[in-house]
């Protein structure tokens, strides 16, 4: 009796677990769209890393209607062998933020070009590579000990120092998939773990976490493991990303309900803020994978690759007018429906009335 009241008992806790887990997981998967933008990216060092297999997956910004945006820490985590980690993020379209959610996948897709750091410079990610079934890493943006962790290499990698947190819209990030990028958004992928869940579950769960609360410098920047927030695993910021403004309307008055176009972790539906037009002035940051672009201005700079494709419905109507010359049909088409001049019934009326006369 005693074996099955244990049984039952563990049964009813992995339920528990399980149902937490695909709770916690709502929150990143499903499209989070609100009116405020995230505070910038804080400043914190990594944790070293924890042993052999183990995947970095960087710290971004949630969202929770009660206490508004907070800062999930980075953590290392175990990875599917082979997979790689493509971070969430914040982006702009439509007049709000809508949240994209990260994924596991064979390569690293488009993360709005947002430089988490530690390997994730806002394209692809340099903080280590997959070689059969073992995982080497980049010391030279991530930190690794060769006495517990003998799979690593050196190779120079550009840091980024730009803190924004989000892609498009004013201030926002100027980014585009690239054609590499928009290929791995079309692969199998696997949603975050149950740790990565519960990590993100945890933090909101957290003051210390809260926007409101650290000003965009959390306490609790990373940790060596997901879901250990203790001091003996946890990592504070230095300093705050950018400067803090504190939102003018409440958590649930920014909520925007989710829309389709805004669910799931692909980028498609995704619209850039588009500022008005300005005369004069240039282009100036160009977006990757947008070389053909218009000469227009905007009034800011960094939104130029949202104008590219609009020189194209003018290039198409403009050629679709000169293949135009087509005025031999509609002459062939009337004169064939016209009857021959020899068939008309003018001459044959004489034999009739001579027929009619012989009765």
């Amino acid at each position: 009796m005693k074996r099955n009241e244990a049984v039952v008992r563990w049964l009813l806790l992995a339920v528990v677990i399980l149902s937490f887990s695909a709770a916690s997981f709502s929150q990143i998967a499903v499209g989070i769209s609100v009116r405020i933008g995230p505070p910038a990216l804080p400043v914190y060092a990594q944790p070293i890393c924890p042993g052999p297999g183990y995947f970095w997956t960087p710290g971004y910004w949630g969202w929770n209607d009660d206490a508004g945006y907070y800062w999930v820490p980075g953590t290392w985590v175990v990875a599917p062998v082979g997979m790689l980690w493509t971070p969430g993020y914040w982006g702009w379209g439509g007049g709000f933020y809508a949240w994209h959610a990260g994924y596991w996948g064979p390569h690293i897709g488009f993360y709005g070009g947002i430089n988490y750091g530690f390997g994730y410079g806002g394209v692809g990610f340099g903080g280590g590579e997959w070689r059969g079934g073992a995982f080497y890493y980049n010391r030279s943006v991530t930190n690794v000990s060769v006495t517990n962790v003998t799979n690593v290499y050196t190779r120079t990698v550009v840091v980024n120092e730009n803190h924004v947190a989000f892609n498009g819209g004013e201030g926002g990030v100027a980014a585009r998939p690239t054609q590499q990028e928009q290929a791995a958004e079309h692969e199998h992928h696997t949603a975050a773990l149950a740790e990565q869940t519960q990590h993100e579950h945890l933090a909101s769960q957290n003051r210390q976490n809260f926007a409101s609360e650290n000003h965009g410098r959390p306490a609790i920047a990373a940790t060596a493991k997901a879901g250990d927030f203790s001091s003996r695993s946890a990592v504070s910021a230095r300093a705050a990303g950018g400067e803090y403004h504190a939102p003018a309307v409440s958590p649930k008055d920014a909520r925007v309900a989710s829309t389709p176009g805004n669910k799931g972790t692909s980028n498609e539906g995704f619209r850039p803020f588009t500022p008005p037009a300005k005369s004069g002035g240039s282009t100036g940051n160009n977006a990757r994978g947008n070389e053909s672009r218009s000469n227009e201005t905007h009034a800011n700079p960094t939104h130029a690759q949202t104008h590219a494709n609009e020189s194209r419905p003018q290039n198409e109507s403009h050629t679709a007018h000169s293949p135009q010359p087509k005025p031999s049909a509609p002459r062939q088409n009337t004169y064939k429906s016209s009857p021959p001049p020899p068939k008309k019934p003018s001459p044959p009326s004489a034999p009739k009335p001579e027929h009619h006369k012989g009765r």
